[in-house]
C-alpha cells in the first residue's frame, strides 16, 4: 500500500447552521500555527502507533471547522474530508435524536413501556428511556453469529434477534450495553412514523435539514476500505461490510469527517429544525451511574459522557469491523473533536479524538461571549425577587436569567445550587441539581407582598429564620441571642 505523507486539509468552511449558529470573529477564525503543528502531531502519533492505514481528524469550535487533518492513505492517496468512514456506534446518536423529536411531538413519553408502542418485544415493560440509556436489562447482543461480520439476512424478523433468555439483568438497575435495545429503537422510529424505514426518517427528518448528504445506510463513492491490521506483523486483511438488517440503528452508517463536523456542531447548539438545545441538554444528563456521585465514564440518553482534565465531555465512540470512529463535545467551551480511521483495532480513536479538544484548549483558551444586559422590556417584579434569599440561616442568591429564568446559588458554606425555566403559570421548574423537575412558587401574604419562596417545600426567606414568614417548626419567639 503506497503511504501518503500527513496533510492539512484546505482552510476549513464554516459547518454552523441553523438560528444557533454564531459566525467567529475573522482574528479567530484559524488557529495558530503552533496550535495547528500540535494538532497534526498527536493525529500523526495516533496513526504511527496504532498502525492505521489511514486516519482523518478534526476540530469543530464555534459552529464551525476550524482544523482538519489526515494520514496514511486510502487507495493511494491521503484521505480527504469528503471520504466516508464506517462509524459504528456513532450511529445511535443519531436514532437517539429520532427518538427524542417524537417525544418532542406527543408521540411518546420516555417513561413509556416500549410495549405500548411496539408488538411483540422481549421486555415489553422496559421503559425508552431504559432502551436509550442502555439501562433495560436486555442482552448485549444478538443471537446468532457475530452480527457486524455477518449479513441482516440471517435475522430477518425482530424475534430472530433474541435468544430463549433475552433479558440478562432487571430493567432499570444496572448500565448494561445493548446494542439490540436500539435495534428495537428504530422498529420504534418505524412504527411511530407509519411504517417509513428508520434510515428514510432519518435522512428527511435530520440529515437533509442539516447538510449531511454524505451520511449514508450503505457506503458511497469516494469511501475508505476496512482492514484487520496483523499484531505481529506490518500486513492488512480486509474486512467484510455487511448490511446489517434489523441491526442498523445500532451501528449500521457512514460518514465522512465533514459531515461529521456538521453533527459536531449540531450537538454542541442544537437546530430548531431537527432538536433543540433543551432536549440535547437531556440527552447529556447522565442516566446511570447517577448524577451525583464520583464517576469518570457513563450515559445519558444515547450519548456516551466522560469526565477528562475536570471537563464533561459528551458524544460516542464507534467500532465496526475494519473501523474506528469517535466524537467527544465539551458544550461548556463550545469545541469538539473527530476521529476517523479504518482499522478493526489498535488506534485509540476516542482517547485521540478527546486529546484534540484539549489541544486546541490549552493552547488557545476560549475567548468569552461579550458580557451583554437581558433584551428588555424588564419585568420589575421579577428583579424585585432578585438578591439574598435564605433557606434557614443559610444564604442563597437569586439571579435573573434569560426568558424570565431564575438561579438559586448558595453564597457561604454547603448548598444546593439550581437553575430554574420560567412556566406560563407563573411558576419556574428546576433545571439541574438537587431541585432538577422541582417546582418554585412564589408565596405572596394577603396583602400580594412578597412572603417567601416555597422550593420543593423548602421555605426561603429575606431574613434568616424570620419571624414573619411561615417557616416550618416556627422561630423561637425570642430570636436570635448571645
Amino acid at each position: 500500500m503506497t503511504i501518503a505523507q500527513s496533510t492539512e486539509f484546505p482552510r476549513p468552511e464554516p459547518v454552523g447552521h441553523g438560528p444557533g449558529a454564531v459566525a467567529t470573529p475573522d482574528e479567530f477564525a484559524e488557529l495558530l500555527p503552533q496550535t495547528r503543528r500540535a494538532l497534526l502531531h498527536r493525529l500523526a502519533v495516533g496513526q504511527a502507533e496504532g498502525r492505521a492505514p489511514s486516519m482523518t481528524g478534526a476540530v469543530v469550535r464555534d459552529g464551525r471547522a476550524v482544523w482538519t487533518g489526515a494520514r496514511g492513505a486510502v487507495a493511494g492517496e491521503a484521505p480527504h474530508g469528503d471520504v466516508q468512514y464506517r462509524i459504528g456506534s456513532l450511529t445511535k446518536t443519531f436514532v437517539a435524536v429520532l427518538v427524542l423529536r417524537l417525544r418532542d411531538e406527543g408521540l411518546l413519553r420516555l417513561e413509556d413501556p416500549v410495549g405500548r408502542h411496539l408488538e411483540g418485544t422481549p421486555v415489553p415493560g422496559a421503559t425508552i428511556a431504559q432502551l436509550l440509556s442502555h439501562s433495560s436489562g436486555l442482552a448485549a447482543e444478538p443471537r446468532g453469529p457475530w452480527w457486524e461480520r455477518t449479513a441482516g439476512a440471517l435475522r430477518p424478523e425482530p424475534a430472530d434477534l433474541f435468544d430463549e433468555r433475552p433479558q440478562r439483568l432487571p430493567a432499570g438497575r444496572r448500565h448494561h450495553y445493548s446494542n439490540v435495545g436500539y435495534a428495537l429503537l428504530g422498529a420504534l422510529v418505524e412504527q411511530l412514523r407509519d411504517g417509513v424505514p428508520w434510515g428514510e426518517v432519518l435522512r428527511r427528518e435530520v440529515l437533509e435539514p442539516l447538510g449531511m448528504d454524505r451520511t449514508t445506510l450503505r457506503p458511497e463513492k469516494p469511501y475508505a476500505s476496512g482492514w484487520a491490521v496483523h499484531p505481529w506483523a506490518d500486513a492488512l486483511l480486509p474486512e467484510p461490510a455487511e448490511d446489517t438488517g434489523l441491526m442498523g440503528p445500532a451501528g449500521q452508517l457512514w460518514s465522512t469527517l465533514q459531515d461529521l463536523c456538521r453533527w459536531a456542531a449540531f450537538l454542541l447548539r442544537g437546530d430548531a429544525r431537527v432538536l433543540g438545545a433543551a432536549s440535547l441538554a437531556e440527552m447529556r444528563t447522565p442516566a446511570v451511574p447517577p448524577e451525583s456521585g464520583a464517576w469518570d465514564a457513563g450515559y445519558g440518553l444515547g450519548v456516551q459522557l466522560l469526565r477528562r482534565e475536570g471537563r464533561l465531555l459528551a458524544g460516542h465512540q464507534g467500532s465496526m469491523p475494519g473501523f474506528l470512529a469517535a466524537l467527544w463535545a465539551d458544550t461548556e467551551e463550545d469545541v469538539a473533536g473527530v476521529v476517523l480511521t479504518n482499522c478493526t483495532s489498535g488506534p485509540a480513536a476516542g482517547a485521540l479524538a478527546a486529546d484534540l479538544t484539549g489541544i486546541v484548549l490549552a493552547h488557545e483558551p476560549r475567548i468569552p461571549e461579550p458580557w451583554r444586559p437581558l433584551p428588555g422590556p424588564l419585568d420589575p417584579e421579577l428583579l424585585a425577587l432578585t438578591g439574598p434569599w435564605y433557606w434557614g440561616a443559610n444564604p442563597h442568591a437569586l439571579r435573573l436569567r434569560a426568558e424570565r429564568g431564575l438561579e438559586l446559588t448558595p453564597l457561604s458554606g454547603a448548598g444546593r445550587s439550581s437553575r430554574f425555566r420560567a412556566e406560563e403559570d407563573g411558576t419556574w421548574t428546576g433545571l439541574d441539581g438537587y431541585y432538577a423537575g422541582e417546582t418554585l412558587r412564589v408565596r405572596r401574604d394577603r396583602d400580594g407582598a412578597v412572603s417567601h419562596l416555597d422550593l420543593g417545600t423548602f421555605v426561603f426567606t429575606r431574613g434568616p429564620y424570620e419571624p414573619s414568614a411561615p417557616v416550618p417548626g416556627g422561630v423561637d419567639p425570642e430570636g436570635w441571642r448571645v
